[in-house]
Formats: structure tokens, sequence, C-alpha cells
């Protein structure tokens, strides 16, 4: 996986700039005048994007964020009967409660995991096989849901269900944090960086052309992956029908089992050209170091210093707070959603074609108007948080009456429209908006400190959500903190988030890291 992007330098540049990431080595090179470097055998090639976009088109939550939660929830709800009360870790608890309480577990393990692989995932050439170990444990679970369709195995479901929560998370995050690479290793960002070096632009001018191209490839990936989830999900209703999903209630937990399994079958067939064709381009040098030891020497050295990114750490601050929103939304309105209409797995495909078709043009939407008014990436991302506060004020009024606030049928498919429009462009750019704040040759490192704040935070919602639930006994009650929290998030975003400072202050990050190695290199 790209992380160093080894992008786009004057020609009489060294192939590699020990200032982007050697560990206690000597530096006799001086900074390139562009701000990246360029090696043509690592130049991105057309297969190669496409072969990025289709790893999204696998990975794409239909197994193990969508119908693997459903699943779950569906096989608690027929053990639990009328009282839809469980024991579970020692206590009687309701459904909703537990599914909460289970992401905040899975979330938890999600920090350890990205705390051991995220810190040295920055070094080497081995990188690409982190995304193949995690994504060959997440076709394992998805396969592994067809031994569990009764009401006996919702213990079982428990493990399927957080084990592959930290599997579809860790994957998305490994494969997200390669297109800034990808996009500075482009033809056309080659072509910028000779113009800046000659002088014919301006370094606004070049950052200009680097984000359009990284809001380029993060948006064509979310639009490719909408599009051809909509085909998957014609053909999951094909199956439903053949399996004559509404005729028992076991032949629709088989074929909630059946669809994971077939999404899987899909997600390996996607994912094979990545696995192929990525090129290994060459990250950090660890020198003599141990390449785990100089990863946690990175993770520490980032901490310490991030300090310093304020930009980069008021946008981390931001993140945290909206994502915490975000994701407990996601989670309460899902809940909701299949007690409506009654875990139907046919049902619940309508509503995801609805909402995959809505997020397609969504997104499609929103990368044309960006392109064509030159708008930034934060003004693009601050649309969709506000779209978020109206989110969570709609399941706000839910608490105060039964109709309206997710508790008619009319409004999970109202949802899935307005959700797709307006809200799932988030998960493209709040991504490009890391890479915004984020110095150039640590994409890996500075990815897995916003996922350890993303998961931290969907730790924490789904934990005082899951009490809020068991104090009041209503399931809309979450809407109140839910609310306050995206407001406040939002507030932060727009007030404290300065993207042409964070420019100035990565800059500066990364000339005293260099300093500091070359001080190094003196005593």
């Amino acid at each position: 996986m790209a992380a160093n992007d080894p992008g786009l330098a004057p020609l009489s540049a060294p192939a590699e700039d020990p200032v982007k990431g050697a560990v206690d080595i000597p530096i006799d090179t001086e900074t390139p005048v562009a701000p990246d470097q360029f090696d043509p055998k690592y130049e991105t090639t057309r297969k190669e994007i496409w072969a990025y976009y289709t790893y999204y088109v696998g990975d794409n939550g239909l197994t193990l964020f969508n119908f693997g939660p459903t699943a779950f929830q569906n096989l608690m709800y027929q053990a639990a009967g009328d009282s839809e009360i469980l024991h579970f870790m020692g206590k009687d608890r309701t459904i909703n409660s537990i599914v909460l309480l289970c992401n905040g577990i899975s979330f938890a393990i999600q920090i350890v995991v990205f705390l051991i692989l995220g810190s040295f995932a920055d070094f080497g050439t081995w990188r690409p096989n982190i995304l193949i170990v995690l994504s060959m444990i997440a076709f394992g679970i998805g396969f592994g849901w067809l031994g569990v369709h009764t009401e006996q195995d919702w213990h079982i479901g428990v493990g399927l269900y957080i084990v592959g929560l930290i599997a579809y998370q860790t994957t998305i995050t490994f494969w997200t944090a390669a297109f800034p690479g990808l996009a500075r290793n482009t033809k056309d960002l080659r072509m910028k960086a000779d113009e800046f070096a000659d002088g014919r632009i301006t370094r606004a001018e070049y950052d200009f052309a680097d984000m359009m191209k990284r809001n380029e490839l993060s948006n064509t990936a979310f639009y490719v992956q909408s599009v051809f989830e909509i085909a998957i999900l014609a053909a999951i209703v094909g199956i439903m029908f053949g399996l004559h999903v509404n005729d028992s209630e076991a032949n629709n937990n088989w074929g909630l089992s059946v669809l994971i399994a077939f999404a899987t079958g899909v997600w390996i067939l996607c994912a094979i050209p990545w696995f192929v064709l990525e090129k290994r381009r060459p990250g950090q040098n660890p020198g003599q170091t141990n390449i785990i030891i100089a990863g946690f020497k990175q993770l520490g050295y980032a901490m310490s210093q991030i300090w310093q990114l304020r930009q980069s750490l008021a946008y981390l601050v931001g993140y945290f707070l909206l994502g915490d929103s975000l994701n407990t939304t996601v989670t309460v309105i899902g809940t909701l959603q299949n007690e409506i209409v009654a875990y139907n797995s046919l049902q619940l495909t309508y509503l995801l074609i609805v909402g995959i078709a809505a997020q397609a043009v969504g997104i499609g939407a929103f990368w044309q108007i960006q392109k064509r008014y030159g708008l930034s990436t934060k003004t693009m991302f601050m649309v969709i948080a506000v779209c978020i506060v109206l989110l969570d004020g709609w399941g706000m009024i839910g608490i105060w009456t039964q109709s309206f606030g997710f508790h008619k049928t009319w409004e999970v498919w109202v949802y899935q429209a307005f959700y797709g429009l307006l809200v799932c462009p988030w998960y493209s750019y709040s991504q490009t908006m890391i890479s915004e704040v984020t110095p150039r040759g640590k994409e890996f490192l500075f990815f897995s400190l916003f996922s350890i704040v993303g998961k931290t935070s969907a730790f924490i919602g789904p934990l005082v959500s899951s009490a809020i639930i068991d104090d009041t006994g209503n399931n809309s009650s979450p809407f109140y903190f839910l609310f306050a929290l995206s407001f406040v998030s939002c507030a932060w975003l727009y007030f404290f988030v300065d993207v042409e400072k964070s420019r100035v202050e990565q800059q500066d990050f990364l000339e005293r890291e260099k300093s500091g190695k070359m001080e190094i290199v003196r005593v």
C-alpha cells in the first residue's frame, strides 16, 4: 500500500527522500523543491486505480456491517421472545442495549489492533500483507454465518458480530489510507510538480491540484462502489426469492446467512485484483532498527509532536465528536428500522437498494458540485456535518411522539434516501479531510491515529447510549445525547479547523523532523 507517497519531485531529486522517514540514519540530501517525490516505476496506472476501486466494491459493508448485525439482532429477538430481554454479561438487558454494548467491545478491541498494526504500517514494502490477512479473517467470518441461523446460536452470533465489525473496520481503514499515495503518484500530479518546480504555478495552485486529485480518487471509489452495490443487491433479491424467505421464520434466518456468504464471495473476487496489482511502493526506511520497534517509536514521536500540529489536533477532536455521533446514530436508527420491518430480509434488501442508489447520486452530486465550483474539501464536509445534526434532530422528536421520529414505516424509506444523498458522503470527505491534515509520508500512521480516535468515540457513544436506554426504557432517548454531540462537533469543526494553516504546520513538522535527525547524526 502506498503510504510514503514517493510522489513528485524535480528530476535531480533522489528516488527516496531520507527526510520522509528514515530512522536515525545520515541525511545528505536537500529537501526537494516539490513537496512530493516521483519514481517512474511507481507511477500509478489506470489498472491499479481500478483495482483499488474494485476492492471497495467487494468491501461494501453488506457482509459484516449491514446484514451481519441484522442476523445477530434477529436471532436475539427470537431467543428473547416477547420479553425482549436476554441475560448478557451478568445482567438482564434489552436487545438494543446488548447491541450497543457489543459495539463498544468491538471498537475497544479495534483500538488495540490499530495501535499494533498502524504504528509500523508506514515502514517497508510488505504493508499490503496487512490488508490481505485482515481480509482473509473477514472472509472467514462471512462464511461462518452459514453455520449460525437458529435462535440457539445467538451466543455464537455475538462473537461473529464483534469480530466481524473489527475485520470490516480495519480492512476499510488500511484500504483507505492508500489513496493519498495513489493520487500523488499519478501522471497528472507529476506534471503539476514539474510546473511548480519550474515556477509556472504557485504552491497554492499545486496544493489545490493535489487536493482535487485526492478528492477525485476518494469520491470516484465511493461512487463506483455504490453503483455496483446496487447490482449486488439486485442479485441478492433474486436469491431471497429463490430461498422463499417470506414463507417461514427459519427460511428468513437461513436467507440472511446465505446472503452474507454470497456477498463475502463477491468480496473475494473483487479483492484479488488489488492484491495482485497494487505496487509495493517503499515506505519509510527503519534503518538498523527493527521495523516493529521503529513503528512504535514513530507512534510515540507522532503523539508527542501532534500538539504542534494544532489544526490536525483540532480536526482530531472534531472527528472524534462527530464520528461518535454518527456511528451511534446509525446503530440506533438501524435497531429501530429492524424493529419496524420485523427483520424481513427481503424488505431490508429493498431499503438498502434505495439507500445505496441515493448514496450513488449523493456522492456523484457532491463531487460534481465541488469540481464545478472549485470548492474546498472542508466546505463539502461542513454541508455533511449540518445534515448529521438534522438527522439527530429528526430522531430526537421521536422521544416525545410516536407519529414522527423513526417510528413509522414510511420514515425508514425517507431515511434511506436522506442518509444516502446527504450523509453518506461523510465516508469519503471525512477521509479526504484526514489527508488534508496529515504530513506527507505519514499516511498510515495518521490514518491509524484517526481510526483509533474514531474507534474510541465509537466505543464511548454506544456505551453511553446503552446506559441511557437501560435507564429510560425508551429506545429513542439516546437522541438527546446524539443531537447535542453532533451540534457541538459541527460548530467546533467550522470555527477551529483551518486547512491552510494546517499545510504550513505540516511543512514545519517535516522540517523539524529533518533537523532533529540531522542533529542526531552530528552528535
